[in-house]
């Protein structure tokens, strides 16, 4: 399912002046990251997912037109689903975006690896292969030692 282009563009709009945001295709519509943390995301469902974190999770479901994130059957604490109606309005949608940060910013900085992260090619064992002795009984190609 499609996720709404428009509040996308509208998102992206509000988070223009963060430093480091990205945008990945995940939880059924399209994910903004900041900070290599998920802020919020525009559902394939319909509405927004928010990102409010545990202790705030209660408090949100409050708020008008929010509700549980709900993903194969289980609650999922510390987002909530925002239906279209509560970010109609450029204010609302601050609002909710807004929370989704203060959530980001709170998180502690993420350690940097050390080991540099693995590729396909450097997940495998590498296989030393041995020479092979040409078969016996016969003729060799190429000039004989």
């Amino acid at each position: 399912m499609a996720y709404d282009e428009t509040t996308a563009a509208r998102v992206r709009k509000l988070l223009a002046s963060q430093r480091y945001l990205a945008e990945k295709k995940m939880m059924g519509g399209l994910c903004f990251m900041v900070n290599n943390t998920m802020c919020c995301t525009v559902s394939g469902r319909g509405g927004m997912l928010i990102r409010v974190g545990p202790e705030a999770h209660a408090r949100m479901l409050q708020e008008p037109h929010a509700g549980p994130m709900e993903m194969r059957g289980r609650i999922m604490t510390g987002f909530v689903r925002v239906a279209p109606e509560g970010y109609q309005t450029d204010a609302d949608l601050k609002k909710w975006v807004r929370r989704g940060l203060d959530f980001v910013a709170a998180m502690p900085a993420k350690a940097a690896s050390k080991a540099p992260p693995r590729t396909a090619a450097s997940a495998k064992p590498k296989v030393i292969a041995k020479a092979k002795a040409p078969p016996r009984g016969r003729a060799q190609k190429g000039p004989r030692r």
